[in-house]
């Protein structure tokens, strides 16, 4: 990931004396940031009011790195994470395993392509941690259909990106994936196709992803709602 990559010999020498859940959460990012960005999306997500009884929709869910605290807040049923790599979702459901939150009934969706999902529920908030920035243009644009099937007519988009002011800038692929910064009018065009608008909530450092990597915590988060409320927001 941006600020994150790494070359196949810098990889395995962070691997070679990892933990094990270094290595698993290794499929999503920095095996050492592993720890602070589990912390960082479930304070974040619950200074910006997000409450037991709502449900969450967790977009490219990954190993559960931020998704088992999140498990855990939410009532029963609540959570839904989705991801394109179905060995990816077998660490997920290990983690959920080791961490003995079965109980709380989490959904997990191998889903190849966001365009076509449909759940068949609507969200509170969906959360796009770190996923975004991975995707193309077509990618981008089946994933906010995504959003706008499955956000509930009050509900949040909440994301981070990679912001060029330039324009588009394509950086070094990360584990096959595209990563791709883009300023911050792509995004609003591309939301407001789909009836959402877009605020944006400033840099990831200013809320508290502290990673020591400028480009990671230089990263903006964004927030995007149906445009009937965000009028007034």
């Amino acid at each position: 990931m941006p600020g994150g990559t790494l070359t196949r010999l810098e990889r395995f020498l962070s691997l070679l004396f990892a933990s094990r859940e270094e290595r698993r959460h290794a499929r999503v990012g920095k095996p050492h940031l592993w720890r602070m960005k589990r912390a960082f999306q479930i304070d974040f997500l619950r200074r910006m009011g997000l409450e037991p009884g709502q449900r969450l929709l967790d977009l490219g869910c990954g190993t559960l790195r931020g998704g088992i605290p999140l498990i855990e807040f939410l009532d029963p049923g609540h959570y839904t994470g989705v991801d394109v790599r179905e060995e990816v979702l077998a660490e997920a459901r290990a983690e959920l395993a080791e961490a003995g939150l079965a109980h709380k009934e989490p959904t997990l969706v191998h889903a190849r392509d966001l365009g076509a999902l449909d759940l068949g529920a609507r969200f509170d908030l969906v959360w796009a941690f770190s996923v975004l920035f991975h995707l193309d243009d077509p990618a981008l644009e089946r994933a906010l259909v995504c959003v706008e099937r499955h956000l509930a007519s009050d509900g949040s988009f909440l994301f981070n990106a990679l912001v060029e002011d330039g324009g588009r800038r394509d950086l070094p692929r990360w584990q096959g994936f595209p990563v791709v910064a883009r300023s911050l009018d792509a995004y609003r065009a591309g939301l407001a196709r789909h009836g959402l608008v877009l605020r944006d909530l400033g840099s990831l450092a200013s809320l508290g992803h502290v990673s020591g990597d400028p480009e990671q915590d230089g990263q903006r988060m964004l927030s995007a709602r149906r445009a009937a409320q965000a009028v007034g927001a």
